[in-house]
């Protein structure tokens, strides 16, 4: 059994162009830059992404220069106690 239709998934020039400019430019996670390319490029498929990324050097982007914290050590609190260690949120607008 065959396809009816057979057609290459493969992504050309400008569709490889786009998803890398895309990632670069904003930064996004993978799942994300799926969903917003899948619009634009509907063969898309996640793997295609990721190994499009990979080979551009894309996969692990560098962290911005002020984003790492300074870690501190939790104090010690007598049995019983609970620590609830509260973090910040990122939204897509970059607001915290």
């Amino acid at each position: 059994m065959e396809p009816k239709a057979p057609h290459s998934s493969s992504l050309t020039e400008a569709e490889k162009a786009t998803a890398t400019t895309f990632r670069r430019t904003t930064h996004l996670p993978l799942d994300d830059c799926l969903l917003m390319l899948q619009r634009f490029i509907p063969h898309l498929t996640r793997y295609r992404l990721h190994h499009l990324n990979q080979r551009h050097g894309l996969s692990r982007l560098p962290r911005e220069a002020g984003s790492k914290t300074k870690r501190q050590t939790f104090s010690a609190y007598p049995t019983g106690y609970l620590h609830l260690d509260i973090c910040d949120v990122r939204t897509a607008e970059g607001q915290s």
